[in-house]
């Protein structure tokens, strides 16, 4: 008799995800539904989803969710966890989302050090909208409105999220990862566990980039894409951590008490 050995998680509904084929979204939603079972912190979690690919997040993870306007998810964030200190409040954006239009909502709930988590889904591109430059889109991609590659000298660079907000002095955690191979999809979990763990620890404010696929408007395959994710993308935007006060944070704690 079989075995099963790959089950859904409690956290996630069962409903069929509505993302294109190989985006990266349907894998980081698995990832916060099973941390949140992990931790077992189901019935106090709030979630605060984006205008974006992802504003129907609320119908797959099976936690209360509250919708945000487009960019305020750390400002929503924020005062629901003022609101309700004991609850287990994350926002999840892309970087439409966070690094544009809500770039002042999320820089200063950082700052503040705010004890909330929040979830960035980098994909360099506008994804819902058609495929249009985004703060993300690195030099030399070509986009919907940069068909001949984002310029220095016209575009701008690309906004590194994760260096920029790990120089506020709120900010305790701080991990860019990738959802683009096994391996890789086993170290975003860890370290959206441990942005949850620090949250409930009353550490802070903490983050996790994702760097994450978009076939459909990188105009590639799957396969390509996760390629692309090494070979180019992570070149802009390397992985590993930022910044982690953690271990400083709890000692500082424990001294007080």
């Amino acid at each position: 008799m079989a075995k099963k050995v790959f089950g859904r998680p409690k956290s996630l509904k069962d409903k069929i995800f509505h993302y294109c084929p190989g985006c990266g979204h349907s894998i980081a939603h698995r990832l916060i539904a099973e941390v949140i079972d992990e931790l077992d912190i189901r019935g106090i979690t709030i979630g605060v989803p984006p205008a974006g690919c992802a504003v129907l997040a609320y119908n797959y993870l099976d936690v209360d969710m509250i919708e945000a306007p487009h960019g305020r998810g750390p400002a929503m964030a924020s005062g629901i966890k003022r609101t309700l200190p004991d609850r287990i409040v994350f926002s999840y954006q892309g970087d439409g989302d966070l690094a544009a239009i809500g770039i002042a909502e999320s820089f200063h709930a950082a700052n503040r050090g705010e004890n909330i988590s929040v979830i960035f889904i980098n994909n360099a591109v506008y994804g819902m909208t058609g495929g249009q430059m985004a703060p993300t889109t690195i030099l030399n991609q070509k986009t919907t409105t940069s068909p001949a590659g984002r310029h220095k000298i016209l575009d701008g660079y690309p906004v590194k999220v994760s260096e920029f907000f790990s120089q506020l002095e709120g900010v305790t955690y701080i991990e860019r990862c990738m959802v683009n191979s096994p391996t890789n999809i086993n170290k975003t979990r860890k370290a959206i566990k441990k942005s949850f763990q620090c949250q409930m620890d009353g550490m802070g404010f903490s983050l996790v980039e994702i760097l994450s696929p978009c076939p459909t408007n990188w105009k590639m395959n799957p396969i390509d894409s996760c390629k692309w994710i090494d070979e180019v993308m992570s070149k802009t935007f390397p992985p590993g951590v930022f910044k982690d006060n953690t271990a400083s944070v709890k000692k500082a704690a424990e001294g007080a008490s």
